[in-house]
């Protein structure tokens, strides 16, 4: 089938040699063609240009987009949307004073979804799942990847996966799965977490990998939770069996998760709320990609990490949702989007590779979204009518959403 997206305002995020990421001052660079038209066939990219280069073709369909503006769907690289419960109670305990660690110390937190998580069924938890993900991709988000980490036992953490599996099989959605056993210690194992860690590689990664389950393995390298050490030894395993490394690092404290991401060439490294001159010296020249989570920071009050910082030394910056029950209960790109131009003092430009191309690389997809590029697929949304693209991040209450596309296919 072949479908023509006609009289575009402005085609947003075009690239005609495609880049994997971009870098330094690669991100304020941003491909755009006016009065535009964009082909689609079998559910890829087919053609772009400027209307008065469109020469004389048949469609299947025909999509007047007078006045709006198209752009790449949002790649959201970190998220944790498989689970159970919400957690609005501790919501209250943070305003109340207690921090993240405080509440997490005492059982709650983590521990607090994994034991919902424990009690619920498969199919519960993929009606859930299935909500929140049909909510994202209403507001533009194309490609995603999902964590299990609240079953923290052998069984609910295959339970997670399998649910991811079937989100993989049944949306439009470009998902990738991602094993966190390693995301909290779990009550039983405090003050011998070494036990844990053997569980988690011995018994949970064999068995994740028998079923071919995750496409990535990650661990909360962090002040409370998993130390460098661990952190390595789970990495190391994963690697035997195919998964290739993620980390969540240094939101608590400085805790080494950087280097160790970098060592083992993690595709990513998450959260960096705290980061200093050391960790982005490890950064440079690397293949990981340092990813920020706003909406994290945002909810519980931490330090920004230092975006500008990181981009003006050359390293490529991505930003995702972190979209979870406890720290950041909103996979709302749009937002994140906003966030990284109002708190993070990232250009428009900046902000929209950072949520597009560059999340798509920390979930090894750079190749086929993240951009208006022929030969990818045709995951993209249509605005409403909007004066410009710098008005996605000005307007950071309002849904500019009107129309979306994936594999082609309007939802």
């Amino acid at each position: 089938m072949r479908t023509i997206v006609k009289n575009i305002k402005e085609l947003v995020g075009v690239e005609s040699a495609p880049q994997l990421r971009k870098q330094g001052k690669e991100m304020a660079v941003l491909g755009t063609v006016k009065d535009a038209y964009l082909v689609i066939e079998d559910g890829k990219i087919k053609e772009f240009g400027e209307m008065k280069n469109l020469g004389e073709q048949t469609f299947d369909r025909e999509v007047d987009a007078t006045g709006r503006t198209v752009l790449p769907s949002f790649c959201d690289s970190h998220t944790h949307i498989v689970y159970a419960n919400s957690r609005e109670h501790e919501f209250v305990d943070k305003i109340r004073g207690l921090s993240y660690e405080e509440i997490a110390k005492r059982g709650g937190g983590i521990l607090n979804s994994a034991k919902a998580t424990a009690a619920a069924s498969e199919d519960e938890l993929y009606d859930m799942a299935w909500q929140r993900l049909d909510e994202v991709m209403s507001i533009g988000t194309g490609a995603i990847e999902i964590k299990s980490g609240y079953g923290l036992s052998t069984e609910s953490e295959l339970k997670l996966l399998r649910v991811i599996r079937r989100l993989k099989e049944s949306s439009p959605i470009t998902i990738k799965s991602n094993f966190l056993g390693a995301h909290g210690i779990p009550m039983e194992y405090r003050g011998h977490q070494e036990d844990y860690v053997d569980l988690v590689i011995n018994e949970m990664i064999p068995r994740v990998a028998d079923e071919g389950l995750a496409d990535f393995i990650d661990v909360f390298c962090d002040k409370g939770f998993f130390t460098v050490d661990d952190t390595a030894r789970i990495l190391e395993a994963g690697i035997k069996y195919g998964m290739r490394p993620k980390i969540h690092a240094n939101e608590m404290a400085v805790s080494g998760g950087v280097q160790v991401g970098v060592k083992y060439n993690a595709i990513s490294v998450d959260h960096l709320e705290q980061m200093g001159d050391a960790e982005i010296e490890c950064l440079k020249g690397s293949e990981t990609m340092p990813t920020i989570l706003p909406g994290c920071a945002f909810f519980l009050n931490l330090p920004l990490s230092p975006a500008r910082r990181m981009i003006e030394a050359g390293l490529p910056v991505a930003m995702a949702s972190d979209y979870n029950p406890g720290t950041s209960p909103s996979g709302n790109m749009q937002l994140i989007l906003s966030m990284a131009c109002i708190r993070y003092r990232l250009t428009p430009e900046e902000a929209l590779n950072a949520t597009t191309l560059n999340t798509a690389y920390a979930m090894g997809v750079s190749g086929e979204v993240g951009s208006i590029a022929v030969g990818k697929k045709a995951n993209f949304y249509i605005t409403k009518p909007i004066p410009s693209y710098e008005y996605m991040p000005y307007a950071y209450g309002e849904n500019k959403v009107e129309r979306i596309f994936l594999n082609g296919m309007e939802f």
